[in-house]
């Protein structure tokens, strides 16, 4: 608990020095837009919050967190596909899955956690429209459905077990992975603000960029292998290809979501921009990285 107790301490006198930095050079530097920054800031101190909370009393309170958490970042996707009234069963019975996909983790039946949203879910999703007997747009709805099932829930569900499928490394291998996870998505943001030319999709997403991807994927890999004897068991070469793996992962993480949302949005750009801020935009990372980070693990190390 005194080792948990000072990482808590570090980890907020850390985040307090990069709010107070980001205000001060944001109202210096007009010119330049640091929204997506502020908003990420934000979000860590939510995930901090959160931290706290299951390291100090109970890995549960974390778990029923990351629940409410999957069920907003679903919310909003939903709300960015174009839908019918033959869509609001299916819609139910997604919400429905996410309780039962967080118990599976709860009981630690890894089998279940595993299989139920790509394998039982996918098979049963059609139901509710084939009991409404809608055909138009049928295979759009339940697809697109499973597909924000399997981002929104199952990648991020994944976050939520690794308390309990390694109680004793569970909570630093988190904090490993959303510090990783988030200064990946922070170093990318801000180099391509700075010196970002070549636009890697420029029609989904202008601030990501090579020079910010290749800025990121060097300093997340060279503070994976600076943090990771403190926070995780690892080796140390895996704690070096922890960095690239999730620096990768995160990568792709926001390079799909943001192609998603400007796939759905076409033509409705005010909706886009208010999606920026929104819970999706602050997840899209840790929906890729947390289920290659945990699987990865899992594989190499007995302790998962």
């Amino acid at each position: 608990m005194n080792s948990s107790l000072v990482t808590l301490i570090l980890i907020f006198a850390a985040l307090s020095a990069v709010h107070l930095i980001y205000m001060l050079v944001s109202r210096l530097q007009k010119d330049k837009d640091y929204t997506g920054i502020g908003f990420r800031i934000k979000t860590w101190w939510g995930m901090v919050f959160i931290f706290c909370l299951a390291t100090l009393f109970n890995p549960v309170v974390s778990l029923l967190s990351l629940m409410v958490l999957a069920f907003f970042a679903l919310k909003e996707y939903f709300s960015m596909i174009r839908t019918r009234k033959a869509d609001r069963r299916l819609f139910l019975w997604a919400y429905l899955s996410i309780p039962l996909q967080f118990y599976w983790i709860y009981i630690e039946w890894y089998g279940m956690f595993i299989v139920f949203i790509p394998v039982y879910v996918f098979l049963l999703l059609p139901l509710p429209r084939l009991i409404n007997k809608g055909t138009l747009g049928f295979l759009r709805s339940v697809s697109a459905t499973q597909w924000g099932l399997m981002l929104m829930v199952f990648g991020l569900s994944h976050l939520a077990y690794f308390q309990f499928a390694t109680p004793e490394y569970g909570a630093g291998l988190v904090l490993f992975l959303v510090v990783l996870t988030q200064l990946n998505d922070a170093v990318h943001y801000l180099a391509s603000i700075y010196f970002g030319k070549r636009k890697v999709v420029p029609t989904a997403n202008p601030n990501l960029t090579w020079e910010g991807f290749g800025c990121a994927f060097v300093i997340t890999t060279a503070v994976s292998y600076l943090i990771y004897p403190y926070l995780t068991p690892l080796t140390p070469v895996f704690g070096f290809f922890s960095g690239v793996l999730i620096s990768l992962a995160g990568f792709f993480g926001s390079l799909t979501v943001s192609v998603l949302k400007r796939d759905l949005l076409i033509g409705d750009d005010d909706k886009f921009a208010a999606l920026q801020k929104s819970y999706l935009s602050r997840v899209d990372s840790l929906a890729y990285t947390s289920p290659v980070f945990f699987h990865v693990i899992r594989y190499f190390f007995d302790f998962m």
